[in-house]
């Protein structure tokens, strides 16, 4: 099984428990990104998470952002993005940009 077919996996066993889930997925990078396109992130509603959609700040962004998407129902597309100078003060080692699609899971 693959990383991102694990990360559904556990989503779907977390949906069938009871919880709320909202699925995070890297859909655009650019320059250096710590992860590829179509990396994931699975967050529950009471903070669960399994993978990974980058690491320092954003991810805890991502996780934030998914929190609200899953009390609004309304999915975001989230930028990120800074310059070399600043990048690894938030977790962007080479400066790169990404985009990450979150969604609640029905």
């Amino acid at each position: 099984m693959s990383d991102a077919e694990d990360i559904l996996a556990t989503a779907e066993g977390w949906r069938r428990e009871g919880e709320t889930v909202a699925l995070a997925t890297v859909v655009e990078t650019w320059g250096s990104s710590p992860r590829p396109a179509g990396s994931r992130l699975a967050v529950t509603g009471s903070g669960r998470l399994a993978g990974s959609v980058s690491g320092g700040c954003i991810e805890g962004a991502v996780a934030d952002a998914a929190q609200d998407t899953m009390r609004t129902g309304a999915p975001q597309l989230l930028d990120f993005g800074i310059s070399d100078e600043r990048a690894w003060e938030v977790g962007l080692a080479c400066g790169g940009k990404l985009k990450v699609f979150v969604e609640k899971l029905g």
